[in-house]
């Protein structure tokens, strides 16, 4: 059966259990072996509640209303029929969705949920989670065809979508001459920008070949009389009196417009090929109307307070080039120049003469520190001892110096004085 999902084992081998309790189901034969529990009837009707729950997913249900009951909780319960039987179903909050689908008895609905039981009864029901007329499936279907396949053509790219302008003066609008949409959108121009030039497109916004209209007014504006921005509007509806919105010639058309487009077609919760191909999508015609005139009222305001803003930033500049000036003039640079400069003058010698007393300390440290070292090193220097009295004997043939007395007879032997040498030779 479309959309249901069975579980459960194979035939003769499901043993469920619920709730602590087994039953052992014998498909073969068609009845329960039981065991001795004894069971409530609560306990049977919410094991069955569980049973059909796992047993079938969500699926799209369809059938003719054959009554309706709306709650003041805002509950509605519903009988759905067919030709041969009928179902209890319940949407619960739908009091608002029903209204604004404007479902009556008689209705053919499609309608998504899920099998449920009312335990209470004993009684299995339908529970609602969506609900759309019949054909609304194929004409969602449809939408999303289109979309997928202009968005993959770059139709939708909003690397693409043309700037609306800041400051429009003449408006192009496309829709019905006697609907509301455009009553709407006059009001509020008229109110706030009567200046404003807006030239009107009579178009069908609704039934066979509206599309075709609303195209000819695209192409009115861009070929015949150019305008700084089109508006392509219409109040709310059904999706079927939105659906020459959903044309795909109409978007092309939207797309290959030199002059930008926005549209406003609908309540803010509609959503047509028109919006997504437009340059700017706004959820109602007012809102269309306040976009076009609302950034020159915007600019207006800038603009004053910014000459407000200018106007005060000259008079502080002014106010601080006079002080400016006026300290200037009392300075003493403009009294007495020359006095700056012997400041500086007298800057500079101080400067000089530190420099030179700090390099003269340094030279006259450095200096006794060399002469502390000349001292160290005369005392310890050859010279030094052999004017003691000592002498340095050294081998005659290598100039070693003797350091031990233990040498052959004979041995040639040097002697280095304070005022000469002395040759020796070894005699014992």
């Amino acid at each position: 059966m479309r959309g249901f999902v069975a579980s459960g084992s194979e035939q003769g081998s499901q043993e469920p259990t619920v709730k602590g309790k087994q039953l052992t189901v014998n498909y073969e034969f068609g009845y329960f072996n039981m065991d001795d529990t004894i069971w409530k009837i609560s306990e049977i009707n919410s094991s069955v509640r569980e049973v059909v729950e796992g047993s079938f997913a969500p699926f799209w249900l369809e059938g003719e209303i054959g009554t309706m009951t709306v709650h003041r909780s805002g509950h509605v319960y519903i009988i759905l029929k067919d030709a041969k039987s009928q179902i209890k179903a319940v949407m619960w909050k739908g009091a608002a969705f029903v209204k604004k689908l404007k479902l009556t008895t008689g209705a053919k609905i499609e309608a998504f949920g899920q099998l449920s039981v009312y335990e209470v009864r004993g009684e299995y029901q339908f529970n609602i989670k969506n609900i759309r007329p019949v054909g609304i499936g194929n004409l969602q279907r449809q939408f999303e065809e289109l979309k997928a396949k202009l968005n993959a053509e770059g139709l939708f790219d909003e690397k693409l979508k043309k700037q609306i302008p800041a400051l429009p003066k003449n408006i192009g609008v496309i829709t019905s001459s006697t609907g509301a949409a455009i009553q709407d959108f006059l009001n509020i121009v008229n109110r706030r920008f009567p200046n404003i030039h807006i030239r009107i497109y009579p178009a069908t916004v609704q039934g066979a070949g509206a599309e075709l209209k609303v195209t000819k007014g695209i192409q009115f504006f861009n070929k015949i009389s150019p305008v700084d921005v089109i508006v392509i509007t219409r109040g709310g509806g059904s999706m079927e009196d939105l659906w020459p919105f959903n044309s795909e010639i109409l978007a092309r058309t939207i797309y290959n417009s030199t002059i930008p487009i926005i549209s406003a077609v609908g309540h803010e919760i509609d959503f047509t090929i028109c919006d997504l191909s437009s340059d700017l999508r706004v959820p109602t015609p007012s809102a269309a109307a306040e976009l076009v005139i609302g950034n020159q009222e915007e600019l207006q305001q800038k603009v004053s307070n910014l000459k407000k803003r200018l106007s005060t930033a000259l008079e502080l500049y002014k106010e601080r080039l006079r002080r400016r000036y006026e300290k200037a003039a009392d300075s003493y640079v403009f009294k007495d120049p020359i006095r700056i400069i012997n400041q500086k003058q007298q800057f500079l010698d101080e400067l000089t003469f530190k420099a030179t007393n700090t390099i003269q300390i340094r030279l006259d440290k450095e200096k006794s520190k060399l002469e502390t070292l000349l001292g160290k090193l005369n005392t310890i220097s050859p010279q030094s001892v052999l004017k003691r009295g000592y002498s340095i004997l050294t081998l005659k043939d290598n100039n070693k110096v003797i350091t031990n007395a233990n040498l052959p007879k004979g041995t040639k032997i040097k002697a280095t004085l304070m005022t000469g040498e002395l040759d020796l030779t070894v005699s014992l």
